[in-house]
């Protein structure tokens, strides 16, 4: 054994359980420390644990994405979902047409077009990607 691959050996030990993300308590443990380094550094890309955050947040979107994939669905299933959330009903959605519309989109007999889909992103703080 080399001296380079013993000297990792010995970092990765210490390393090991920081990075390794196997199984849910493993993944909940990654979230928390996932949570306070983004509490102490935020944005900070100077910051010396960035590479780290960064490095961690990768791993968690892989274990995610791996044992918690996001079903399809549609923009019409997206938007009854945020009106439910926010209690709204179909005339309450006055910026995506009339009550009719909004029925007809809901119903899947509509598409929602690029400025509905515009107008909704906007309403409820999301990419415009949620609704297509």
């Amino acid at each position: 054994m080399s001296v380079t691959t013993k000297n990792l050996q010995t970092q990765w030990a210490t390393f090991a359980p920081i990075l390794s993300i196997r199984n849910e308590r493993e993944y909940d443990a990654a979230v928390n420390r996932l949570n306070g380094l983004l509490d102490e550094i935020g944005t900070n890309e100077r910051h010396p644990l960035y590479g780290l955050l960064d490095t961690l947040g990768t791993l968690i979107h892989a274990y995610e994405e791996k044992h918690y994939p996001m079903p399809d669905v549609s923009g019409a299933e997206m938007l009854r979902y945020f009106m439910e959330e926010h209690e709204l009903r179909q005339s309450d959605l006055s910026e995506i047409g009339s009550q009719g519309v909004v029925s007809e989109i809901l119903n899947g007999t509509r598409e929602l077009n690029v400025r509905q889909i515009r107008a909704l992103a906007k309403r409820f703080h999301v990419s415009p990607a949620v609704f297509v």
